[in-house]
């Protein structure tokens, strides 16, 4: 299952470094994944911070149906 949260960011538990179905933050343009508890900067303008945070962020102004939803609170919870 793969979530777009932005452009540039989905969360997925289709990409390689998911594993067990525990979804990853994958930035579009590098595939590069990150888990929970890494640091990411989902943009230049933006502070780093784990990217259980940055997910919270960009799940705000996601439009998310409940699947999404649900896997967003994986990562999060995680």
């Amino acid at each position: 299952m793969e979530v777009r949260l932005a452009p540039s960011w989905e969360l997925s538990t289709e990409h390689p470094s998911s594993s067990y179905g525990i979804p990853v933050l994958v930035n579009s343009e590098s595939q590069e994944a990150f888990g929970p508890g890494d640091i990411v900067q989902l943009y230049p303008s933006h502070n780093f911070a784990p990217a259980s945070i940055a997910v919270r962020r960009l799940a705000k102004t996601a439009r998310l149906d409940e699947e999404g939803e649900a896997l967003v609170s994986q990562f999060v919870d995680n």
